[in-house]
């Protein structure tokens, strides 16, 4: 017997996530804002520099950034989530909870 995954709820937790993404967006946008002014400081160490830019890049990749990509590896993954559940399967399963799961006998 196949394992049914429900495409519904995997839509659903895809939503969420963004949700949730969408929120510590503002927070680490101005992460990157301080680590930008921290790389101004006067006789900073080359090492401490790397790590700087290294959040910066990291910050960078979770957001996108118009020097490197227009779109975020974050969102870029999500609509991969979205594009690879079958339509039909997600109709399929929204049709089941609006109606039930209760098989039709016409």
């Amino acid at each position: 017997m196949p394992i049914r995954w429900s495409a519904l709820k995997v839509s659903e937790a895809a939503e969420k996530i963004e949700e949730h993404f969408n929120q510590a967006v503002e927070p680490l946008e101005q992460a990157r804002i301080v680590a930008q002014e921290a790389l101004k400081l006067p006789s900073l160490p080359q090492y401490i520099e790397q790590d700087f830019n290294r959040i910066i890049g990291k910050i960078d990749d979770c957001l996108g950034s118009p020097r490197w990509s227009e779109s975020s590896w974050f969102k870029k993954t999500i609509e991969s989530i979205r594009k690879d559940i079958p339509t039909d399967a997600l109709k399929s399963d929204q049709v089941s909870r609006k109606y039930g799961s209760t098989q039709s006998l016409v």
